[in-house]
């Protein structure tokens, strides 16, 4: 259900969105500045709605895919402010507000009229742990791709000698950002392995086994190969750069497919079927 609270936390991802879009081509920081202010009021006013959707369900608003890609909007958005914050890497709010944009729009035109909640059996400790880890990890690699796209365009420009006229402080050095893509893939790695942990635990006690190869379980697999393979070949043949971004894209898009593949088609005990 869409509330006042998911139409102010979009509002500020279109204006986060706009900000930051032209931040990118301008040298003033006044306006990745409000970039960076309104996307953290459009998180503080989702999580507002988030919360008041859980107390009235009784359980975290993730049972459909409507609600789970809010809340991955949300999530990723609180990634992306803590990259921001952390790393000084401003401009990935370029590719942040727009994507949480989407994600959230999508979300209010695919929500069902009507609350929604988890069956008893699957009301467990177990649920915020899995839920959480599975979608940080996603964020994690939202980010990655971010920073491989903002890789690209600064290699692209500076191959083509027009640089973006930004200081460097906003977009720093080509190998800083290879760096910074490293790092969100290895945390996006242990979060996905912890969630696929966590996932089969949680099987096991609620219908007494710790994998049944239903879609969303397989693809994680899959993606947690993957993931692996990207990993193994910066660490052990040296795959950095240029290569590495564009690889980091590529898996990025194949999530992206499974994530809308899985929960629009075959869904399985991930999408409201949870028998």
């Amino acid at each position: 259900m869409i509330t006042p609270w998911t139409l102010a936390a979009l509002l500020g991802y279109v204006a986060a969105a706009g900000a930051f879009a032209a931040g990118l081509w301008s040298p003033r920081e006044r306006l990745t500045s409000w970039g960076t202010t309104a996307l953290a009021l459009g998180a503080g006013f989702q999580a507002v709605d988030l919360f008041l959707g859980a107390l009235k369900a009784g359980n975290m608003p993730v049972v459909n895919f409507a609600q789970s890609l809010a809340f991955l909007a949300w999530v990723t958005a609180l990634a992306g402010l803590v990259t921001i914050v952390r790393l000084r890497l401003v401009l990935v709010g370029a590719v942040v507000a727009p994507a949480v944009t989407i994600a959230l729009g999508a979300a209010c035109l695919a929500a069902e009229n009507g609350d929604r909640s988890f069956p008893q059996a699957l009301r467990s400790a177990w649920l915020p742990v899995h839920v959480t880890l599975a979608f940080l990890g996603q964020a994690l690699f939202v980010l990655a791709a971010g920073v491989s796209l903002l890789y690209l365009l600064k290699e692209s420009r500076l191959k083509a000698r027009r640089p973006l006229e930004i200081p460097d402080s906003r977009l720093p050095s080509l190998e800083s950002l290879d760096r910074i893509n490293y790092r969100l893939l290895v945390w996006g790695f242990v979060l996905l392995s912890l969630a696929i942990v966590t996932g089969a635990l949680w099987a096991a006690a609620t219908w007494g086994r710790f994998w049944s190869w239903e879609p969303v379980e397989l693809w994680s697999l899959v993606l947690w190969v993957l993931y692996a393979a990207l990993l193994q070949s910066r660490l052990a043949i040296g795959v950095r750069g240029r290569r590495a971004a564009r690889l980091t894209i590529a898996l990025f898009a194949v999530l992206l497919c499974s994530y809308l593949g899985v929960n629009l088609l075959i869904p399985g005990k991930h999408g409201g079927s949870f028998g």
